[in-house]
């Protein structure tokens, strides 16, 4: 059974050469994690219960031994042993053995729901990992692009700081003589100089606008930049803790294995969705012929007729078949004229006596009250298969809605995210261009850089319900 065993559970996962795949992860779980291992162990040992309970009780033996010889007729009593074998009732013994056999196959099935369990595990820390990566790897090609619009931002303050200093100087140059020109005209018309040159309060002011712009840029640019660092770092720092959880997902994932927590674990760069065409109704009937839950409370319910039946039989007489020995020395040879030779020939002589004895199960009440139990149990058991079937027909259900749910926010997302790299493109030359702000543009990239964790967050949740759906059938693929 146990070379079965391990066929059957490792056939479906032999891999060649794929040391980072996940099947080979399921392997070295299924050999060595302590739950399933414990759970096998268990079931070992409920096989052994069936030899058990299909023996016959213990021989009897009686001894005795005479103080002081009996006497009798031909002889004196020594000492006498019994020995004696009870049988129970016809089919006892066979029903004990088939109870013992189905408690063995609830502890098997107990083992494969452990094992299903501890794949289900698996599967969902795996695709936790997998979408913590490609967070990773859009934090950094956000990074990336921010990186690149921080050269651009710098660009362009670097240009407006450069025209905005020439834009000073010419400024500077023209108002000397603008200025040298009003007074030589008050001190030759006697008149102040607002009056005289009314034109030249305008032309200064004109200067200075043109003056103004330029600096006014400058300062811009330079928020501009300041911003596009703080948005870096605020990525950076983000970077850092999707790492941290990255590695204590590793541990978690190594643990299951049974391995050391700082083993380290190959995860693929991309995850794409499951393919798992989902047909409600075979996937119930699958689920009523394989799941572990009610394949373990038929067992019992087996175990119960079984029992029922071993009860009814305990009800009946047991047999006992031994045989006797009494040990007779010798007694002192007499003169009894009265006597034949034939009774003197039995002095001293042992005798054996086959015997046959009966049990009388009077008593009938408890025997009564113990089958009215098992009839009481076996009614339990159909409502409690009842009740699991009921619930994991909702789980199915559920599993396939949420199933449903994620399909279609992946595709929404795959959408929301390819349009927001091309707006983000658009807006990046439009920047470029000074048709548009920074702000639009970091905006637009938050945007796309939330539809990217947002994908890999359904791509998980959508692999995650796959491996639900499998672990509610017992069937995985």
């Amino acid at each position: 059974m146990k070379k079965y065993w391990i066929v059957w559970l490792f056939t479906p996962w032999m891999v060649y050469g794929q040391t980072d795949s996940l099947n080979h992860y399921l392997q070295i779980a299924a050999q060595n994690n302590p739950a399933v291992k414990a759970a096998f162990l268990s079931y070992e040992a409920a096989l052994q219960k069936a030899p058990q309970a299909g023996a016959l009780d213990d021989l009897r033996l009686d001894m005795g031994f005479f103080l002081q010889p009996m006497e009798l007729v031909e002889g004196r009593q020594i000492a006498q042993v019994q020995l004696m074998q009870m049988f129970p009732w016809f089919g006892t013994r066979k029903a004990a053995r088939t109870e013992a056999q189905q408690m063995a196959q609830m502890a098997f099935e107990e083992f494969r729901e452990m094992k299903d369990k501890l794949y289900l595990e698996i599967y969902s820390q795996w695709y936790v990992l997998c979408a913590l990566k490609q967070k990773v790897a859009n934090n950094g090609a956000n990074q990336k692009l921010l990186r690149q619009l921080e050269d651009l931002a710098l660009r362009r303050f670097a240009a407006g700081a450069t025209v905005s200093s020439a834009g000073g100087t010419m400024a500077k140059a023209e108002n000397i003589p603008s200025s040298g020109t009003v007074s030589m005209s008050g001190m030759n018309m006697g008149a102040s100089p607002l009056s005289s040159n009314p034109s030249t309060p305008s032309a200064s002011n004109s200067m200075g606008n043109k003056s103004a712009m330029p600096m006014g840029n400058s300062s811009s640019g330079l928020s501009e930049v300041l911003r596009i660092q703080l948005e870096i770092m605020e990525l950076e720092n983000s970077y850092e803790s999707l790492l941290s959880e990255l590695t204590a997902g590793k541990a978690r994932f190594n643990t299951l294995l049974n391995r050391p927590a700082s083993s380290e674990v190959m995860i693929p760069d991309t995850v794409l969705p499951l393919y798992f065409p989902v047909n409600i109704e075979q996937l119930a009937a699958t689920m009523q012929t394989q799941n572990p839950l009610l394949a373990m409370l038929q067992a019992e319910a087996l175990a119960y007729q079984s029992q029922e039946e071993m009860v009814k039989k305990m009800g009946y007489p047991m047999f006992g078949v031994g045989i006797q020995y009494m040990l007779i020395g010798k007694k002192p040879e007499t003169i009894d004229t009265h006597s034949s030779g034939t009774m003197n020939n039995m002095n001293g002589k042992d005798m054996i006596m086959p015997m046959l004895s009966l049990s009388l199960p009077v008593y009938r009440n408890k025997y009564k009250a113990a089958r009215k139990e098992v009839q009481i149990l076996q009614l339990a058991n159909r409502e409690k298969q009842a009740d699991a079937f009921n619930r994991l027909q909702a789980d199915l259900w559920q599993s396939k809605h949420q199933l449903d749910d994620a399909s279609r926010k992946i595709a929404l997302y795959k959408k929301q995210a390819g349009l927001a790299q091309t707006t983000y493109d658009l807006a990046v030359q439009e920047f470029i261009s000074g048709k548009n702000t920074l702000g639009d543009v970091i905006q637009i990239q938050r945007q796309l850089l939330d539809y990217q964790l947002k994908t890999a967050e359904s791509t998980a949740d959508y692999n995650t319900m796959v491996a639900t759906i499998q672990k509610i059938i017992s069937q995985w693929q």
